[in-house]
């Protein structure tokens, strides 16, 4: 596909300060979050949560919808809709993916959560935190276009056992809006990345389909 002009464009109001400031107050959200969250909640139930702790925080918007994922829906990549009968579980797994403005500047993060002592739901948390850290890694070393770089996590999730899911292909973030700019995402953008301008997206599941796991945030590495 062809390269746009101005793909890693910020606006005047661009501050990697703020922006930076953006994504810590984005992570403390969705640990916040997280301590939040009882068994027996909906995602519904959940969604209360999460815009009560957004506004609690001081977030001026949301740039995305925020997901919340249980159980069987984790599977599930951003648009694809949730089973809404799902409810938590003693033993279950969930995931929160979240946009919020703040400081004028986008945050985006991702990060997946146990409930319980289930062995397989803590090994595909850690899993998908480990995708994310290798492939920004290698992605920094081996300086890989944004199609090389989500090849790498594929083939890295198989190597753990997983099945990725290639429907979630990172994305630009910076100043509000970002898509003023583009709306590519990283794994169709032959370019290689520059450091605190795009999310890297891992979305991974078990190899029989019963639950996933997800992982996002900004890359922060430097060529």
């Amino acid at each position: 596909m062809a390269i746009e002009s101005n793909i890693e464009g910020v606006s005047s109001s661009f501050d990697e300060e703020l922006f930076l400031k953006c994504r810590t107050k984005t992570i403390e959200a969705v640990k916040l979050i997280a301590t939040r969250i009882e068994v027996g909640m909906s995602e519904d139930d959940a969604h209360i949560v999460v815009d009560q702790v957004l506004n609690e925080l001081g977030c001026e918007k949301k740039w995305h919808p925020s997901k919340f994922r249980i159980g069987r829906n984790t599977l599930k990549s951003f648009k694809e809709k949730s089973d809404l009968s799902i409810r938590l579980q003693e033993d279950d797994i969930f995931f929160i993916d979240i946009g919020p403005v703040f400081y004028g500047h986008e945050g985006d993060y991702g990060e997946t959560f146990v409930v319980g002592n289930n062995e397989e739901f803590q090994k595909i948390k850690s899993a998908s935190e480990e995708v994310f850290k290798v492939t920004a890694k290698e992605a920094e070393e081996k300086k890989l276009t944004g199609p090389a770089l989500y090849d790498f996590a594929e083939a890295y999730t198989e190597k753990l056992g997983y099945k990725f899911n290639d429907m979630m292909k990172g994305h630009r973030l910076g100043d509000f809006p970002h898509a003023i700019f583009t709306r590519s995402s990283l794994a169709d953008s032959e370019i290689v990345p520059n450091a605190n301008l795009w999310v890297l997206e891992i979305l991974i599941t078990d190899k029989e389909q019963n639950f996933g796991a997800f992982f996002e945030d900004l890359i922060k590495f430097n060529h």
